[in-house]
């Protein structure tokens, strides 16, 4: 249910100018981060929970962090 509302909603995720670099230093990654965790989010073993404000989607030993209502990524840490 909360992955199919991500999916619908893809066009509209983004992060912030500081989310770049706090995603990437994060995840230990080069990758644009906006695109690294759309493709994290279709992998087929992606499962995504809401809580309270924010979406959840793990995958790869890895949490990203969505605003519900904006579609931001927050942020995304390796479990």
């Amino acid at each position: 249910m909360h992955k199919e509302t991500l999916i619908e909603n893809i066009d509209k995720i983004h992060t912030t100018e500081m989310g770049v670099g706090r995603i990437q230093r994060n995840l230990g990654i080069d990758d644009e981060p906006v695109s690294y965790c759309i493709s994290k989010l279709k992998k087929e073993n992606s499962k995504v929970k809401k809580e309270g404000k924010n979406y959840y989607v793990e995958i790869d030993g890895c949490i990203i962090t969505i605003n519900s209502s904006s579609f931001t990524i927050i942020t995304a840490h390796k479990i």
